[in-house]
């Protein structure tokens, strides 16, 4: 696969964002202009256009995206919103006027420091050893040699969220489509028949390697699924001399007074911290932390959002309605 999002991605990485490839999700939409090294991307929802990570583009191209994008969303009447936003696009967007706050962090590991031995990590290497002793092997397999299995696994898992639960995107990757020749795929199976799966995307930029993705087990399944599934990709990414493993972006943690900028709402600020502790039901963003701090995370990288104008509640909720929440 060769795409305008796929070179922009991964010539334009000066924003060291790590979850640069979700921008070739299906359904996102592609805003360029003419002579101009780059692309931004987005999704409508209802009124609201939301922008995925910052335009990926040549530095001299950045602000004049940014613009276009700004003046079309005027244009088409809909509110501007942008997400993922790492620290240089929160800078720049700033800059441009937006109001800008921290909306939660991203974690990586640097893969050549990383070890499991040791008291701290004993629990996470008993779960470990439980998946492996009831029988569960782990499996690099492309996707298409698999995709009744996924699917089935896919099912189950979105049944136990409860009748309601929808299938989020955007904002987490995805299984399948044309960009699924760049992705890889761990299964784990027991006695034959593949129970849980991690996707790993790309990372490019100055921390290149891979991001622990999309994730899903049938439920019931024996604990330490995830656990045995990522300490063999780990391996396997170790022996190949991969520099970090990321794990994605998570919203409402992270969160720092010294990683607001200028300008930033206090009242938006407020919320993301009371979401953190009481917001499990929008997103258990607790339940995330607790798995990716059992890897020894050794970089934060603190991720914003933007409003053009001020930081608004239906532009914050209208990012999970692009995300399919509801």
């Amino acid at each position: 696969m060769d795409s305008p999002v796929l070179r922009a991605i991964k010539t334009h990485t000066q924003s060291d964002n790590p979850s640069s490839f979700l921008a070739l999700n299906t359904g996102n939409s592609v805003f360029t202009l003419p002579g101009t090294d780059g692309v931004a991307v987005y999704r409508r929802a209802a009124r609201h256009l939301v922008q995925f990570g910052g335009p990926f583009a040549a530095s001299d191209a950045y602000s004049r995206l940014l613009a276009g994008l700004r003046e079309y969303a005027r244009e088409e009447k809909l509110r501007f919103v942008a997400v993922q936003l790492q620290r240089p696009d929160a800078e720049r967007y700033r800059e441009a006027g937006f109001t800008v706050n921290q909306i939660g962090a991203s974690w990586a590991v640097h893969l050549p420091e990383f070890t499991l031995r040791g008291t701290r990590f004993m629990q996470l290497r008993n779960k470990i050893s439980r998946a492996l002793r009831n029988g569960l092997v782990v499996e690099e397999v492309p996707a298409q040699d698999c995709e009744e299995a996924l699917s089935t696994i896919d099912d189950a898992w979105l049944g136990s969220k409860g009748e309601h639960a929808r299938p989020l995107e955007f904002l987490v990757g995805q299984v399948g489509g044309p960009a699924q020749e760049h992705r890889r795929l761990f299964v784990g199976s027991i006695d034959g028949a593949p129970v849980s799966y991690i996707s790993y995307s790309p990372v490019y930029g100055s921390r290149n390697g891979w991001m622990h993705d999309l994730s899903r087990r049938i439920p019931g399944s024996s604990p330490g699924l995830m656990e045995a599934i990522n300490a063999a990709a780990i391996e396997k990414f170790i022996s190949e001399g991969v520099e970090w493993l990321h794990f994605g972006f998570t919203p409402f943690t992270g969160l720092s007074e010294d990683n607001e900028l200028p300008g930033a709402s206090p009242s938006f600020q407020w919320l993301m911290h009371f979401l953190w502790a009481e917001g499990a039901a929008l997103y258990p963003a607790q339940t995330q932390l607790d798995y990716k701090e059992k890897w020894g995370q050794h970089v934060l990288l603190p991720e914003y959002v933007a409003f053009d104008g001020p930081a608004s509640i239906a532009g914050f909720a209208h990012i999970f309605r692009a995300c399919n929440a509801f």
